[in-house]
């Protein structure tokens, strides 16, 4: 009889062990983020979740910016994607026409509390599809100017802040102190591209934001707008400025803005974190205006979900719980929310303390101007397409109106 017990005991304890082996379950989000300030964020947030599903865990796996998109299509078409993953905004029409990403509609309109009606319906376009949610919007961020206080100091400059005050803030006096700039800072940049990424994986963000602000477009409508006057224009300056003027680093080198090289780069609120290590006075400003006026650009990214995961319901329940009301108020010091109630809170002008209210307040107000970068479905193959042609556009002699018709003769195709 003792042994009949003794093998029930072990059978009984054998069935924990394999429930508690079922049960524990690890979510793996994939991140292009590996700032310590906001990867103690995410985990905080993950916490949670996890108080609310024992034997889970979420693991933030960073990705470089990058390299992002390709390594996550690789994951994805290997048959390894992430539970979760952030996706950029350029990206989200592939994956969402290709069928690889969740509904996590029904999830999240369940969620208790979760107040769906409370994201702003501009901010959801490129995630939903009528009923369909293929992605809930986590920063909804406009570009912004850094600019280095101290520099502009030096060469006895008022900065993009104080310009843009007084409504002097335009292409034109963008390029005029960028030259008074590397006049009073020798060895230094004026301005340096998103990243340092403009000549690679941020091609479009280097000339997005002044075709805009002349008043064209890279695409819209299935027609493509780099040839186009406006476009020309926008970018004929900035060829003077890196080949010319010499005031914005060239291909092949680096500014590095966060170091103190250049004085000015476009970045977004996120990018505030590396600054407590930057060593100088710095500020954040709007874009310039151009003839075509104002004209903010955001950049968004949304929280995904992969059809194929092999715990989909569990990353949709993660979604949900990371864009509450409570936690999308967490991420806005970082990540500007698309819930109109967290936007519209003097919480969210206080959310940063690296970032002044005033600061905040430009950035809100840029929020509810900007337009969302291009996105289309075929981005993969027309960013390969236009990259040859735009290696050739950042030539000394280069043709600035030629080289952007090669743009469009590559591109048109594919739009």
């Amino acid at each position: 009889m003792k042994g009949a017990r003794t093998g029930i005991i072990a059978s009984t304890l054998a069935l924990c062990l394999m429930s508690g082996a079922a049960l524990a379950q690890e979510l793996r989000v994939t991140v292009w983020t590996g700032s310590e300030a906001h990867l103690k964020m995410l985990n905080g947030i993950a916490e949670k979740f996890i108080a609310k599903h024992p034997g889970v865990t979420v693991k933030f796996e960073t990705v470089p910016v990058a390299d992002y998109t390709q390594k996550l299509t690789f994951q994805v078409a290997g048959g390894n994607p992430p539970d979760a993953a952030w996706m950029m905004e350029d990206a989200a029409p592939a994956f969402e026409n290709a069928g690889l990403l969740m509904d996590i509609g029904p999830t999240v309109k369940a969620a208790e509390g979760y107040d769906f009606a409370d994201f702003s319906q501009p901010a959801m376009a490129l995630w939903q599809n009528g009923e369909t949610v293929y992605g809930i919007p986590f920063s909804t961020s406009p570009f912004m100017i850094y600019y280095n206080k101290d520099m502009f100091d030096k060469a006895g400059l008022e900065d993009p802040g104080a310009l843009a005050a007084k409504g002097e803030w335009d292409m034109k006096k963008f390029q005029e102190v960028s030259k008074k700039l590397v006049e009073a800072n020798p060895g230094k940049w004026a301005f340096e591209f998103k990243d340092g990424e403009g000549y690679a994986s941020r091609m479009t963000h280097a000339v997005l934001p002044p075709i805009r602000a002349y008043g064209g477009e890279m695409w819209a409508d299935g027609q493509c707008g780099f040839d186009k006057p406006e476009a020309v224009a926008a970018v004929q300056q900035l060829h003077d400025m890196v080949f010319k003027d010499k005031t914005i680093v060239p291909p092949g080198e680096q500014g590095d803005y966060f170091s103190g090289n250049s004085a000015m780069t476009v970045n977004q609120i996120s990018r505030a974190s590396k600054m407590p290590e930057a060593g100088f006075k710095w500020g954040i400003a709007p874009l310039p205006t151009g003839p075509g006026g104002e004209a903010p650009v955001i950049g968004q990214a949304a929280l995904v979900v992969f059809e194929q995961g092999k715990n989909k319901q569990l990353a949709a329940d993660l979604v949900a719980e990371m864009t509450t009301k409570e936690n999308v108020a967490i991420m806005a010091q970082f990540f500007p929310p698309a819930r109109k109630s967290v936007l519209e809170s003097d919480a969210f002008i206080n959310s940063n303390k690296l970032v002044p209210a005033d600061q905040m307040k430009s950035i809100a107000a840029a929020i509810v101007k900007g337009r969302v970068h291009p996105a289309h479905e075929k981005v993969p193959q027309i960013f390969a397409a236009m990259a040859p042609k735009m290696d050739a556009l950042w030539k000394p002699d280069a043709n600035v109106e030629e080289a952007l018709k090669g743009v469009c003769a590559a591109i048109q195709p594919l739009l």
